[in-house]
């Protein structure tokens, strides 16, 4: 199911097609995030993934996606505006329609991990972790030559 939501000339699609694999992997090669990481990665990680794509005119210059069962629970990840169209409310609707998504309704948890976008992210619900001595991490540093 491809869902395509416009506003202002701006689309938000699922539709894997559109995206521009080469664009999302030149953003996220260089963000704090994932530097480094390799094109057949990203690829990878989009098809795996339910992902979105932020068009300005055909143009993509947004993307996240969501790692999910569908049912439990979901993971937002590589959340991304590019610079020329930030402070458009852009990655707040993104958000907000990730959300919204008629897969997504209905899971008991949704996390993301930010370094400086807590203000967006409590915009669209989203809160600290309560318990965060529960949560570990393995193998943060993946992309990084050894």
């Amino acid at each position: 199911m491809i869902y395509n939501i416009e506003k202002n000339n701006y689309l938000i699609s699922t539709d894997k097609n559109k995206i521009d694999i080469a664009y999302v992997h030149a953003f996220l090669s260089q963000s704090y995030w994932s530097p480094g990481v390799p094109i057949k990665v990203v690829k990878k990680a989009m098809t795996g993934s339910l992902a979105f794509g932020v068009y300005y005119k055909d143009k993509q210059v947004g993307y996240a996606r969501m790692v999910t069962d569908k049912a439990t629970f979901a993971y937002l990840a590589d959340v991304f505006i590019d610079e020329d169209h930030r402070g458009k409310g852009l990655a707040k609707w993104l958000v907000e329609m990730i959300l919204a998504h008629p897969q997504l309704r209905g899971l008991r948890r949704i996390l993301l991990a930010t370094k400086d976008a807590h203000k967006l992210y409590e915009q669209c619900g989203f809160t600290a972790i309560n318990n965060p001595e529960r949560y570990m991490v393995y193998n943060p540093s993946a992309y990084k030559s050894k």
